[in-house]
């Protein structure tokens, strides 16, 4: 067994200890990973804080994950000694359902294998990214192009796929006019893929505070949503609108600045149970849709794109003791715009 040191949370809540776990002996299909940096996601704390139901503790979380080879197993082709790689949200799933089977791993019909906080298909816990070490299966490593530095990818491995893939996949694109709801560690990321695809990008946020920073990543245009003025401006005007916001949205306004046949695509999860009103789908044929994170396939497309586009997350590097203050400036929003761990520090 391989032996790391790992930031883990022994409860729900409880500060972080600095302990040695042991990964799991190289199978014949995997990679082992020395973990240069762990991106901290907000899906970190919903997790360590107990807030989804069925915590593992205790956990090792992360899942934004960017390191380099160390060593492969007998049956390796994918990757070297000495490769730079990623390693996103899952870690393991069927393989032999129909959504495997066409590259949408995420929708695994036997239930795709988390990276964190979860048992794998042998009744394991897993650990993830705040760790020097990874033992993955192959399949479920991605290569980082050589133009993105590794701090810069890590997060790409969550918010980018996140935001990537519900925009590839309703077609944003020349002649679409794109809406991206919040500007934080998801939508800031959004802004910059929707300008790639050659979008028309308007920024939708609370306040004009980040107006300067959304038009310098690529927004065509920005409207606050505290001012009631833009719900009647804007009326009709979209044909997509990414939500990229976890808290509960007064979601007739935003359907109302759907265009006929539009759709509101939420990738941010809030606590409470959204409503509105079926008349805002029927009278204009609209859609509200939801949209997880991409398959391997996509996430190496997405870090090929991001790679040729220039695109990166803005990141702030935090040493490992500074964790729990990173958590507590996550719920303050006190961050532009993705917390990034030096495991080096670990």
């Amino acid at each position: 067994m391989c032996k790391t040191h790992v930031l883990s949370v022994p409860s729900a809540k409880a500060p972080f200890e600095k302990i040695v776990i042991e990964r799991r002996h190289l199978r014949p299909n995997d990679v082992l990973i020395d973990i240069k940096f762990s991106g901290v996601c907000h899906s970190d704390i919903h997790s360590a804080y107990g807030e989804w139901a069925n915590g593992i503790f205790p956990m090792v979380p992360g899942h934004e994950i960017a390191g380099v080879v160390t060593a492969i197993g007998s049956e390796v082709t994918k990757f070297s000694v000495g490769d730079r790689v990623g390693v996103g949200c899952f870690v393991d799933s069927c393989g032999e359902c129909e959504y495997c089977l066409s590259g949408e791993e995420q929708y695994c019909t036997k239930g795709v294998i988390n990276t964190y906080n979860q048992l794998d298909y042998d009744g394991n816990p897993t650990y993830g990214g705040y760790s020097q070490k990874i033992v993955v299966k192959e399949g479920f490593a991605v290569h980082i192009p050589t133009a993105l530095n590794l701090d810069v990818a890590a997060p790409l491995l969550c918010a980018g796929i996140t935001t990537y893939s519900p925009l590839k996949h309703w077609n944003a694109g020349p002649g679409k006019k794109v809406a991206i709801v919040g500007m934080g560690g998801l939508g800031h990321l959004a802004i910059q893929f929707a300008h790639a695809f050659g979008a028309d990008v308007t920024v939708l946020s609370r306040s004009m505070n980040k107006k300067d920073e959304a038009l310098e990543l690529g927004a065509d245009q920005y409207f606050a949503t505290n001012d009631p003025a833009t719900f009647a401006e804007l009326a009709g005007h979209f044909d997509l609108i990414l939500n990229t916001v976890s808290a509960n949205l007064p979601v007739d306004a935003y359907l109302s600045l759907l265009r006929v046949d539009g759709t509101l695509v939420n990738v941010g999860a809030p606590a409470e149970l959204d409503k509105y009103h079926v008349f805002s789908l029927i009278m204009g044929r609209r859609s509200i849709a939801g949209s997880l994170v991409g398959g391997i396939r996509e996430t190496q497309e997405m870090l090929d794109f991001a790679a040729e586009h220039g695109i990166e997350p803005k990141i702030e590097i935090i040493r490992a003791e500074q964790i729990e203050e990173a958590y507590e400036r996550v719920l303050r929003s006190d961050v532009r715009y993705r917390f990034v761990m030096d495991i080096s520090t670990l």
